[in-house]
């Protein structure tokens, strides 16, 4: 006889029991938010939390001409993460990557082979301490003098995700393993050199990845290598 037969409530993994990953009260968070007057959080459900956590949040909100409306939004909470633009002032290069995303294949890229900076979630690290991890994990180079630049929310509409961009140095002296990411994680990852120039005139064609495009704009803009 089940739980619920019984008389006694369902346990919900993420909620009341651990899930696979050994979170529990995943409905709790936003419950408490007291920072803007015009929102008063009703009621948060979890929807999913087989990986990353998938909600459905219920809350009052007072629009500009005073009036109150109950609104319903889903949101993805992934963690945060952090990227970074390897860059080599002698070459005038940077180093990004070549990786397979399926939601971007499924989503009209021809063949999902992105090319993109190195990037990862936080994890249990700070946002220096996941980059320096990520980039040795992905390229084989060792960063020690990574330079936090600003934080974004990527796609604030439904993803929780603050994503922190740095920029660091790369030689071949900082060259110290072999990089191509985690086998165990399905990770199969290129390194991509490209002159900076190119990297540039590849926003909007072969470069399609919105945190790519950022740091190599922010280059350009700052003059942190040469445009030929």
């Amino acid at each position: 006889m089940s739980a619920a037969a019984a008389g006694h409530p369902e346990s919900t993994p993420g909620i009341d029991v651990a899930d696979s990953r050994g979170r529990t009260g995943l409905d709790q968070v936003g419950r408490g938010l007291t920072g803007n007057p015009d929102v008063i959080v009703r009621d948060v459900r979890l929807l999913s939390s087989n990986w990353f956590v998938l909600r459905a949040t219920t809350f009052d909100f007072r629009h500009r001409d005073g009036h109150w409306s109950t609104e319903d939004r889903e949101t993805y909470d992934r963690g945060d993460g952090a990227t970074v633009l390897l860059y080599n002032t002698e070459q005038n290069t940077v180093l990004l990557t070549r990786q397979f995303r399926f939601p971007a294949y499924v989503n009209g890229h021809p063949d999902g082979n992105l090319v993109e900076a190195p990037a990862g979630l936080l994890d249990d690290d700070d946002p220096l301490a996941a980059i320096e991890r990520e980039t040795a994990e992905e390229t084989g180079y060792t960063i020690s003098d990574a330079a936090h630049l600003f934080d974004l929310f990527m796609s604030p509409g439904s993803v929780t995700e603050k994503l922190h961009f740095f920029a660091a140095r790369y030689s071949a002296a900082t060259l110290t393993g072999a990089g191509g990411g985690l086998a165990g994680e399905g990770e199969d990852i290129e390194n991509v050199e490209l002159d900076f120039t190119e990297a540039l005139a590849a926003i909007g064609t072969t470069i399609v990845d919105a945190k790519t495009v950022i740091l190599l704009q922010w280059a350009d803009r700052t003059g942190l290598l040469e445009a030929r």
